[in-house]
């Protein structure tokens, strides 16, 4: 396995866990994270801060600092896109898809819906598998609501923290966590969003198409946790639920490196693309002034400026 962009405390823990021995889960035998290649954002200081600080750290772990991502893939099978900045995702997972590496992209997958556009069509331009996900939609609490453990899912309530970064789309930064969590339970169909924001929160409406509705709520005061409410159609207490704490990365590790060896993401690209959607509809709608924003608005939208994204970047095949 390699490493692109060591910005994040992400790239630790997914390396221990990678290289743990033995092995914590049968999904990770005989795998093992070999090299880094260091640099994401240049410009987003609270990311750019962190790369000296954990690129010794991983050095620690035994894994070499390379000096390119080429020099990279020339030494790995597959490839865990880790680079902080979304807006830098689109060159480097190009460059991963020439190779022909599976690569799983961390949140945020772009900066804004075109990006995340953008990126699965040039997956799918050169056949190469590729996901992405916030480690929330793994916990075992938001699974077991997607499984049916409160029946059929009606609605759901979701929050977490929401910082903001102003080169992203608001939610895009942080509030994907949430986000990942409501769609994790809710699943796609999501057609309109309505969204309002003041300095402590954020807090987004969705109308599904088959009359569900779920909500995010971004938290930038007082307890910043994660978690969520979510409303099925058992009967009494067992059709009401929380979603649970959040379950750590190990979950998410599990998953990745069973589509390292499968290339079968666990996540459709239609759902993760719409939960973009959500978010960039969101911000369309709170530019607004809070009226409905279609997903399909958006959608058409971000699908025109993914095309200019891709002119002269992509090989003929």
């Amino acid at each position: 396995i390699g490493i692109i962009g060591l910005d994040t405390s992400h790239v630790i823990a997914f390396t221990k866990e990678f290289n743990r021995d033995p092995p914590s889960h049968e999904a990770l035998n005989n795998f093992r994270v070999v090299a880094a290649y260091p640099h994401g954002s240049a410009d987003i200081q609270s990311s750019a801060s962190r790369i000296p600080k954990y690129t010794a750290e991983i050095q620690e772990l035994g894994v070499d600092v390379v000096g390119s991502i080429g020099e990279l893939l020339d030494r790995v099978d597959c490839v865990l896109l880790e680079t902080n900045d979304g807006r830098l995702h689109l060159d480097q997972a190009v460059e991963v898809f020439r190779a022909g590496k599976p690569v799983f992209i961390d949140k945020p997958a772009g900066s804004n819906l075109a990006e995340v556009v953008a990126i699965y069509q040039a997956a799918e331009h050169y056949g190469v598998p590729v996901f992405s996900s916030s480690s929330l939609r793994f916990s075992p609490g938001a699974q077991e609501a997607r499984a049916g453990k409160f029946g059929r899912v009606l609605g759901c309530d979701a929050f977490s923290p929401c910082a903001l970064e102003p080169t992203h789309v608001d939610l895009f930064w942080y509030g994907i966590h949430g986000v990942e969590s409501l769609f994790t339970c809710m699943g796609t169909g999501c057609m309109s969003v309505t969204h309002q924001s003041t300095n402590d929160s954020e807090f987004a409406v969705g109308i599904w198409s088959d009359g569900r509705i779920g909500t995010f709520r971004g938290l930038r005061a007082g307890s910043r946790g994660y978690g969520g409410t979510v409303f099925g159609d058992k009967q009494g207490d067992e059709g009401i639920g929380p979603i649970g704490p959040y379950g750590g990365y190990q979950p998410l590790v599990i998953e990745i490196g069973k589509f390292f060896r499968s290339h079968q993401p666990p996540v459709d690209a239609e759902e993760t693309i719409e939960l973009y959607a959500f978010m960039q509809a969101a911000s369309e709608s709170k530019s607004r002034g809070g009226v409905p924003v279609t997903i399909a608005e958006v959608l058409s939208d971000a699908k025109k400026k993914a095309d200019l994204l891709l002119q002269g970047k992509l090989d003929s095949r």
